[in-house]
Formats: structure tokens, C-alpha cells, sequence
């Protein structure tokens, strides 16, 4: 019941969450930082380079942390488009609205990156492949929510149309995840999951779990800001409709 009235009182309570994001931020970020540092120096500069790939297999510890954000963040918006549609509530509708730029930029980079691997591994920057044609879906699905919910003039009809785009879309994950076993695909399988034992060397496994993390942390505190700011923004112009002359 405490953890209940908790989670009621933060996502009903701008104050609140403000309180709870403060709290909640330079920890995150700490954490972030310190192991995406040591992730970083311990995969650029000290795991051995690869038999086969050489010294690109090194844009795998930028690339496999922003394919896993791109879906994980990508999850939360559709969490939170069935929640917002469900409770029509404003600040969760808001953690979907900091959220999408976010995906997008991750999703952007996993591509990016995946291109640059894949040009001396493959001899060509892109290929109609179903992993990479999936993930390019989900950076159109992060395109399309942004600009759902700027293309209304009510925000609120914005964010619900936005998370009904986010639920259908929600099917490429799935398709993202299974797409090297359902087809036939020049992508490689997953390397670690959560069944099997990973096959990539512990030289690569060690450090590419550090840096996932701290990613993972670093984007955490990203949105907290994004929302810490957005909340601010709000109460500004809530103060300023009550008196015009601030």
C-alpha cells in the first residue's frame, strides 16, 4: 500500500515528482558516468582486438548500448502511451513527451554506428537486412511520435494521438528482437541472452556489460533533467497566466 500511495502521490503531485526527480538525478548521473568511463577505457583501450573484425569490433561498445536504449526507451513510451490513455494523466503523458527525443537520438546512433561496422564487415554502409530495416522503422516511430504530438495546437489531443502511434508501433520490438531467427539475415544473433551462455569473448563481454550500464544510467538521468526542466517550464507559465505582469 505504501509503494501504491507512493506512486500515486508522484505522478499526480508536480512538486512531488520534482522532489523525487532532484533526489533521484546526480546519482544516476554519478553512476552513469563512472561506468561508462570505465567501460569506455577498458573496451577502447585494453580488450584485445578481434581475430576477424580487427580494431572496428571496437564500435560495438557505442553500438550495442544505444541498440538496447533504443528499444528500452521505446518500451517505456509505449508503457506509458497505454497508462496515459487509460488515466489521462499529465505527467505521465510528460515522461512519454522527454522521452521520444531521447529514443530517437539512440536509435539514430545504434544506425549510425551499425552502418560504420557493417561497411568494412559486410563491404557495403547499408543493406535492406530485416534487423537493420526494423530498427530504421523505430526511428521513423520516434519521428512520428514527436511530430504527432507537435502537429495539434491541443497537447493533450497531441499526447493522446502519440500514444496510440507508440502502441502499434510497439510490434517492432519483437520484430527487432527475433528478426536474425525468423529470417534469413547477414546481422549476427544476439550474443548474450538471458537463457544461454554469451558466446562473445569474457575480453568482450566484461566490458560491453560496464558500458551498457552506464549508459543506461546516463539515460536515466537524462530524461530526469529533461523532465526536471519540462516540470519547471510548466510552472513558469502556470505563474504567469495568474499574473500576466511576471
Amino acid at each position: 500500500m505504501r509503494i501504491s500511495s507512493s506512486l500515486t502521490r508522484w505522478t499526480t503531485s508536480p512538486t512531488a515528482c520534482l522532489t523525487l526527480i532532484r533526489r533521484l538525478t546526480l546519482p544516476c548521473l554519478c553512476v552513469g558516468l563512472s561506468m561508462l568511463a570505465v567501460g569506455m577505457i577498458w573496451g577502447l583501450f585494453f580488450a584485445p582486438a578481434d581475430w576477424q573484425q580487427g580494431e572496428t569490433v571496437r564500435i560495438m561498445f557505442l553500438h550495442v548500448p544505444m541498440a538496447w536504449l533504443a528499444s528500452l526507451d521505446y518500451a517505456l513510451l509505449a508503457l506509458c502511451g497505454f497508462l496515459y490513455l487509460i488515466w489521462r494523466n499529465p505527467l505521465i503523458g510528460l515522461i512519454a513527451v522527454e522521452a521520444g527525443p531521447l529514443g530517437a537520438m539512440a536509435a539514430a546512433l545504434c544506425l549510425i554506428t551499425g552502418s560504420l561496422w557493417g561497411k568494412p564487415s559486410w563491404g557495403t554502409w547499408w543493406v535492406w537486412d530485416a534487423r537493420l530495416t526494423s530498427v530504421l522503422i523505430l526511428f521513423c516511430l520516434y519521428l512520428g511520435h514527436i511530430l504527432t504530438i507537435r502537429a495539434f495546437d491541443d497537447p493533450l489531443r497531441g499526447q493522446r494521438a502519440a500514444a496510440l502511434l507508440t502502441l502499434a508501433g510497439a510490434v517492432d520490438l519483437p520484430i527487432i528482437k527475433f528478426s536474425v531467427q525468423w529470417w534469413n539475415s547477414l546481422h549476427q544473433p544476439a550474443s548474450i541472452t538471458l537463457t544461454k551462455a554469451p558466446t562473445m569473448a569474457m575480453s568482450f563481454f566484461y566490458p560491453l556489460i560496464v558500458c551498457t550500464i552506464g549508459f543506461t544510467f546516463t539515460g536515466v538521468a537524462l530524461l530526469l533533467l529533461r523532465l526536471h526542466a519540462a516540470l519547471l517550464e510548466r510552472r513558469a507559465q502556470a505563474l504567469a497566466m495568474q499574473d500576466p505582469t511576471l
